[in-house]
């Protein structure tokens, strides 16, 4: 099993509610813990919508 390193261990809890938001936001339900059962395209669809939002967050902040 493949261990993330988070530079900041203490956003890892911010982390998690970002990526749950961003599964909902995408209509993929996502447990608490393991998911290694979702779709290429389901975790793709997730990690897709969290760029965006990354992304959206540093366009509003240059305004």
């Amino acid at each position: 099993m493949a261990k993330s390193n988070i530079a900041v261990p203490e956003a890892k809890d911010a982390l998690n509610r970002f990526k749950m938001e961003a599964a909902n936001e995408v209509g993929v339900s996502l447990k608490q813990g393991y998911n290694g059962d979702l779709t290429s395209k389901q975790a793709g669809s997730i990690g897709g919508q969290m760029v965006k939002k990354m992304i959206e967050s540093y366009e509003n902040s240059m305004k």
